[in-house]
């Protein structure tokens, strides 16, 4: 047994995928690329003194010989002396590769390296995320498009309402997905690195460096961009890029946690109603105390998680707002929990939904048992229209509408019975009606109104081409561990 913390989010929630993205290995890693990079630029920038080349390709050919052979024990041991991670890094690569020890980091501050790695770990996170996105949207919207013609009974203040369909109920939870997928793309497409700015963002250690030349100067940033992959970097920054970007992110992720916690609401409270049921497994347990209990764990994970997701993400909301002039340490700290901590938990959130969408029970027959319990109330505006063409007075049968509906909602409120409604509308002969035409007008499918239409025109139109788009990308299976 372990003897020290280990963060559920790894233990129990997040996928080995996303721990790796942010694992110390990806962003030391990810640290050399960037130096690699940097010291590709100003060679290839014609960085010299007196004529002779600063930095040679044989420097360069070294760095790249140990980019992904960490010596990590060297950094570590270093790091106890200097306090400086950054700084013990250099020097621990700088040991491995001693002939372009003096070139590493030349020119760069510590967030060259970390606050690049920070955006492109963010940026592989939130590839990540999208993946999953897209696999929770396609088996969502096999599900509508299965019980697009199942009517059930709508809720509005969860009192029952004019009736919709299964399929156009998932309609509601895939657009609300469908609006994260548009956030997470957009943000997807702003991402910049910081690039090699300087200590205050004016990059005054390279216009030392290459004798006040701004032009070659202006150059740097697009093309680290373009060996880390990216597109441009930021135009302007401090010493880091803003913080607000951060935010930004994890304002997406917070609406990712927000739709889903809606849909395990709902799923919770069907459940409740015994309509429909997330996956629960042959030997699940669903309470220690009660054996016969089948709790949906999954859905209150979901929402528990969520909660924690759309409440993490003031933590960057208020780094970037109390941030001082061009920058400050006190954002540190709060950044290597909050922002790894919202991707770790959104994660966790995307397999358990994928996992329960891909695992719903529908009861049928008690969607249909408790839909007819409640449509001959709603029913009453139909069935009076139909006696008036019969030759019945409109106002007259509106008044023994009402009368028979509040005895019939007696009988089942303060007795306990099945609704009686129909046999009292019926037995009175103002209606001129039998029991059989009536039961003919409760048909489930004349009260849905376009919800089998609507559900097939929003697959088809909206959802489908964005999977379609997206097909290499679909065919997960989401694992839970507990």
């Amino acid at each position: 047994m372990k003897q020290k913390y280990v963060s559920p989010l790894s233990e129990r929630y997040a996928s080995k995928e996303m721990q790796h993205i942010f694992s110390p290995d990806m962003k030391f890693k990810t640290w050399r690329k960037l130096w690699i990079a940097l010291a590709e630029t100003e060679y290839e920038l014609g960085l010299s003194e007196n004529g002779k080349p600063v930095i040679t390709l044989e420097q360069i050919e070294e760095l790249k010989a140990f980019q992904n052979d960490i010596n990590y024990d060297v950094a570590k041991k270093r790091e106890k002396l200097v306090r400086h991670d950054v700084m013990s890094h250099v020097y621990a690569y700088g040991k491995q590769c001693p002939g372009a020890a003096g070139i590493i980091h030349l020119g760069a501050t510590s967030c060259y390296v970390g606050d690049n790695t920070d955006v492109i770990i963010m940026t592989e996170a939130m590839k990540l995320v999208r993946k999953k996105l897209l696999n929770v949207i396609n088996e969502l919207s096999k599900f509508a498009m299965k019980y697009k013609d199942l009517p059930t009974l709508a809720f509005t203040h969860f009192q029952p309402a004019q009736p919709t369909t299964v399929g156009k109920r998932a309609t509601l939870w895939l657009e609300d997905l469908m609006l994260d997928l548009s956030d997470l793309e957009y943000m997807l497409s702003q991402q910049k690195l910081l690039g090699s700015k300087g200590t205050t963002g004016t990059q005054a250690s390279f216009l030392e460096l290459f004798n006040g030349d701004h032009e070659t100067i202006r150059k740097i940033d697009g093309m680290i961009a373009e060996k880390m992959g990216f597109k441009e970097c930021y135009p302007v920054s401090g010493q880091t890029y803003s913080r607000k970007v951060d935010s930004r992110v994890l304002n997406v992720l917070s609406g990712i946690a927000q739709s889903a916690h809606k849909f395990s609401n709902d799923i919770r409270l069907l459940q409740h109603l015994k309509e429909i049921e997330e996956p629960f497994e042959k030997n699940q347990i669903g309470s220690s105390a009660m054996a016969y209990k089948r709790n949906p764990m999954r859905s209150e994970r979901i929402a528990s998680l969520a909660n924690y997701v759309m409440v993490d993400a003031l933590n960057p909301a208020i780094t970037a707002a109390t941030q001082w002039f061009e920058r400050t340490l006190d954002d540190s700290a709060n950044k290597r929990i909050s922002v790894p901590e919202a991707f770790l938990a959104v994660d966790g959130i995307l397999d358990l939904y994928l996992n329960v969408v891909d695992g719903l029970v529908v009861y049928d027959k008690v969607i249909y048992q408790r839909f007819m319990k409640e449509i001959p109330f709603m029913a009453t505006e139909n069935i009076m229209m139909d006696a008036v063409k019969r030759g019945g007075n409109r106002q007259e049968l509106h008044e023994k509408i009402r009368e028979h509906s509040m005895a019939a909602g007696a009988v089942v409120k303060q007795e306990g019975k099945e609704n009686d409604l129909v046999d009292r509308i019926a037995n009175d002969p103002a209606f001129g009606m039998t029991k059989d035409m009536i039961e003919d007008i409760l048909e489930p499918k004349n009260f849905v109104g376009r919800a089998p239409q609507q559900t097939e025109e929003f697959i088809t139109e909206v959802v489908n081409p964005v999977l379609v788009k997206n097909s290499n990308l679909l065919g997960l299976t989401a694992e839970i561990n507990v």
